[in-house]
């Protein structure tokens, strides 16, 4: 009798608490999809390959991976809680029918084990179709063909992981579950839909002063993060601690304060107050507002965190792209730093004597030394290299950049270690003089640099055999293309990782709270609206309340976080002001369509579905 009960009520469930079970499939897919990067093309040939940051975006997957579902674990059991208030008039007649409160969490426990084994099954397999879709999106960072690693993958070890750590929650779910029914009285479980919240008027001095406060709050939190910068706000903890707190209060004495100042506003304009079902809405959503603010304030800081993390890591990726194209303008540059001792080496010859075609597999290549500084031959001063003006016109030419010209007796100093001149880095403070004063100089060191005209990956492992017996006798420092990209693209997929990961969790959880939260007051609504029948509203008004309603809880805290994320970007765009900007236009315009597409689809689903909880009261 139990497992049929279960069964059916698990049936109705699929129908009127959809947006839980969504939830629920979502955070299963999503915790896979994250943890089963390691069977995924792009870490597979970092592996092959032999990077070492894979062992470090698998450990902080792991890491993160225990505070995502501790957050998970929190909002499933806030949506739990909502449902069994919505269930307590249901509990309560099973009491009246006879049944025990131990048969009653008996119930329980079988309903949330279906819906724990119906959830992860779906789960698992959105999540083996999302790490197909990332592996995709991860791949497509790389410059070199690797598609033959794109491939729909099952992983045991995340699958194992996921059931695990969801068989933990849910099993704290039954039990809590359990203890709530347990610990209720009879009559409370009757009557729990009756029980309202008692509108206590705020003044609206109150309201002011809250409000004011509020907003002098969130001032002092982004002046303290512009003004020491978002590295050092955060480094320095008593600093971090007073920026958080002041940001919270402020966000939170916003919320509180609305409810004041919404309502003095519209009776202060009876022609909006009184149209349509207006009364109605503003009173339902006020009603609500002195207990909902906390959760109000708690959306609005996952939000923050979602749309900063998400535009940050996708704007990050950008700039580290840029970041990968100066420091690697040719595609292999060899440096001999013997070249002072045992002298230079004819590259080309090696190449052609092994058998390489260097007139059909480069593009370009070029043969340039850097002298030791003499300053009373070249009046420069405070450097250890010296580069001539030719070799230096020469490099531009072949990365399609103007060349420069000096005055007699003018030089041309190099920043940064003449960083973006060749691939990788010159290694020593260098300026640039003319032919005549260079070539009266003693070598230093020799650079061999060229570009690829085939397959990148074939044309440097020839390069690189006939190089290797070469460096028994010289000391030979390579760096190409591929190798620095490969460590780039290390770089940029854990920051898209942790970013995507976090960003969309916070995300499911903020637009998950509210949409739990508004469709249990939907259902507390359903007698009311069947009121508003009685009285005479039409059900395009009933229903354009409660989509009302659903607006105004889904609004609001994106309009303060959007504010918050605004100040944060800037903030994040100062730390890494020394290397490049977040491509702020590209990465806020995806996050917004993530936002979109999650936030949004909530949105609807949960307007939707108190639109037909309007309908059918």
């Amino acid at each position: 009798m139990f497992s049929r009960l279960a069964l059916r009520n698990v049936r109705r469930s699929f129908r009127d608490y959809g947006v839980y079970l969504l939830t629920l499939t979502f955070g299963v897919g999503l915790f896979y999809t994250f943890n089963s990067l390691d069977g995924q093309g792009a870490l597979v040939y970092l592996t092959n390959v032999g990077n070492p940051i894979v062992e470090a975006i698998t450990m902080l997957m792991d890491i993160f991976s225990v505070f995502v579902a501790v957050v998970l674990a929190c909002l499933i059991l806030y949506a739990n809680r909502f449902l069994l208030r919505r269930r307590k008039r249901e509990l309560g007649t099973y009491l009246l029918l006879g049944l025990s409160q131990g048969q009653v969490s008996r119930l329980l426990f079988l309903e949330t084990g279906l819906i724990g084994l119906i959830s992860l099954a779906a789960g698992l397999a959105l999540g083996v179709a999302a790490s197909f879709g990332m592996s995709a999106l991860t791949l497509s960072m790389f410059e070199i063909d690797v598609s033959a690693m794109l491939a729909i993958n099952f992983s045991p070890r995340a699958a194992g992981k996921t059931v695990i750590y969801f068989g933990v929650i849910f099993l704290l779910v039954m039990a809590l579950s359990g203890v709530q029914v347990s610990k209720s009285r009879l009559i409370d479980l009757i009557h729990g839909e009756r029980k309202n919240e008692v509108l206590k008027p705020r003044p609206l001095g109150v309201a002011v002063f809250q409000f004011v406060l509020g907003v002098a709050c969130l001032a002092a939190a982004y002046a303290i993060l512009l003004y020491f910068g978002m590295a050092l706000a955060i480094a320095i903890l008593p600093l971090c601690i007073v920026m958080l707190s002041l940001g919270t209060v402020g966000t939170l004495l916003i919320f509180r304060s609305l409810s004041g100042f919404v309502m003095k506003f519209v009776q202060g304009h009876p022609g909006l107050y009184f149209k349509n079902l207006n009364v109605f809405t503003l009173r339902q959503w006020i009603s609500k507002v002195h207990t909902t603010y906390m959760a109000q304030t708690v959306v609005c800081i996952l939000l923050l965190l979602a749309i900063g993390i998400t535009a940050s890591s996708l704007g990050l990726n950008s700039t580290l792209s840029a970041m990968t194209d100066q420091e690697a303008p040719f595609d292999i540059t060899i440096q001999n730093r013997s070249a002072d001792d045992s002298g230079a080496v004819d590259f080309t010859a090696v190449l052609e004597n092994g058998g390489f075609d260097t007139g059909s597999l480069l593009s370009g290549e070029v043969d340039f030394c850097v002298y030791y500084n003499d300053t009373a031959l070249t009046g420069v001063e405070d450097v250890s290299g010296i580069l001539a003006l030719s070799d230096l016109n020469t490099l531009l030419a072949l990365q399609g950049k103007a060349p420069i010209a000096l005055s007699p007796g003018e030089h041309k100093l190099l920043d940064a270690w003449g960083d973006g001149l060749v691939t990788g880095s010159l290694g020593i403070y260098t300026a640039v003089v003319e032919d005549a004063a260079a070539r009266q100089l003693e070598v230093r060191r020799q650079y061999w640099s060229a570009n690829y005209t085939g397959d990148s990956a074939r044309t440097e492992e020839q390069i690189l055999q006939l190089i290797r017996p070469l460096q028994l006798e010289n000391q030979l420092r390579v760096e190409s293309r591929l190798s620095i990209y490969a460590d780039m693209v290390g770089n940029k997929i854990l920051a898209l990782f942790l970013g995507l990961y976090l960003g969309f969790t916070f995300l499911l959880a903020a637009a998950a709270v509210l949409a739990l939260q508004q469709l249990s007051q939907a259902a507390d609504n359903t007698g009311r609206y069947a009121i508003l029948r009685r009285l005479g509203a039409e059900e395009r008004q009933v229903k354009k309340s409660a989509t009302q309603q659903v607006a105004l809880a889904f609004l609001l805290p994106l309009a303060l976080a959007l504010v918050h994320s605004v100040v944060g970007m800037k903030a994040a765009n100062d730390i890494i002001f020394t290397v490049g900007k977040v491509d702020s236009t590209t990465s806020s315009m995806i996050t917004a369509g993530v936002i979109l597409v999650v936030y949004g689809g909530y949105f609807l689903a949960t307007s939707l579905a108190c639109r037909r909880m309007a309908k059918n009261a």
